[in-house]
């Protein structure tokens, strides 16, 4: 099956909820983890136990496992290889962004099937031109992974740069759609290579019709924690809201090793009810 194929399924078994895997210093604290790449790994796997038959989707944020070195990516890896005997759909959310055959490289680690860090989609920016990344669309197609380009964030220096138009008047937002949204032209339903937009960003503001992300998945942080309800999914993604990846992290790890099952749960109702509605 193709990543879209394979995320469709998650859709329909699982609901649209994506559950981060974020062992930041603060979390470790509270869950009575050591600040190391131990305390990381042990975090990842009680996430993962925490998800398995709840959710069809996790996301581990690779940047808290990398500030340990190659201790924390080793961590890293065992927690890949729990989320996979799981059964769950792995985004990594490492954001990767360059030229040539350093971003070749990039792509070989993150979604060849060989690969320890192997997995099922991979976060990317565009910032260095969409057309940087094509090879490594063509890699993920290939392997049957995916691709989610980073579009319209919702960090405070974002607008600035995202929201800059060209002499059409198009955002470099809606632009990085547009050519994403080539690359899915010879796939299924949904494609393989979809956005990251951020649940607190308004498209109209960005430059985004909504109508131009149909058919793709969109990886959307800013759930919970960030301030989105996720009953708003439908009022900010509008037409595109079947795409959707409803990434929650902070409001449902917050609440420790012995409460997350039933966060988990309670977000689970409250993106069912979203959708029902």
């Amino acid at each position: 099956m193709t990543f879209g194929e394979r995320l469709q399924a998650a859709f329909d078994s699982s609901g649209h909820l994506c559950v981060g895997i974020d062992p930041h210093a603060s979390l470790l604290a509270e869950w009575g983890l050591p600040d190391s790449a131990l305390g990381a790994r042990d975090f990842g796997l009680a996430v993962v136990e925490a998800a398995q038959g709840r959710v069809g989707i996790v996301k581990p944020q690779v940047g808290f496992f990398e500030r340990h070195g190659s201790a924390g990516i080793a961590a890293l890896e065992d927690v890949l290889l729990a989320c996979r005997a799981a059964g769950l759909l792995v985004i990594g959310d490492a954001k990767r962004g360059d030229i040539g055959s350093t971003m070749d490289g990039y792509a070989e680690a993150w979604l060849s099937p060989q690969s320890p860090l192997a997995v099922d989609s991979l976060t990317v920016s565009g910032y260095l031109g969409v057309g940087a990344l094509e090879s490594t669309a063509q890699l993920a197609v290939k392997n049957d992974r995916g691709v989610l380009v980073l579009s319209a964030t919702s960090n405070p220096e974002a607008p600035a740069l995202q929201g800059s138009r060209d002499s059409s008047g198009r955002t470099v937002a809606a632009a990085i759609v547009d050519e994403v949204r080539q690359w899915n032209r010879d796939g299924g339903p949904l494609g393989n290579c979809g956005v990251v937009i951020g649940a607190t960003v308004d498209l109209a503001s960005a430059g985004i019709d909504p109508g131009s992300l149909r058919g793709m998945p969109i990886l959307a942080p800013g759930f919970g924690f960030q301030g989105t309800p996720l009953s708003a999914v439908r009022s900010v993604f509008g037409s595109a809201a079947e795409g959707v990846i409803m990434s929650v992290s902070r409001s449902v790890l917050a609440a420790g090793p012995q409460g997350i099952a039933a966060a988990i749960d309670q977000s689970i109702a409250e993106a069912r009810e979203a959708y029902a509605a």
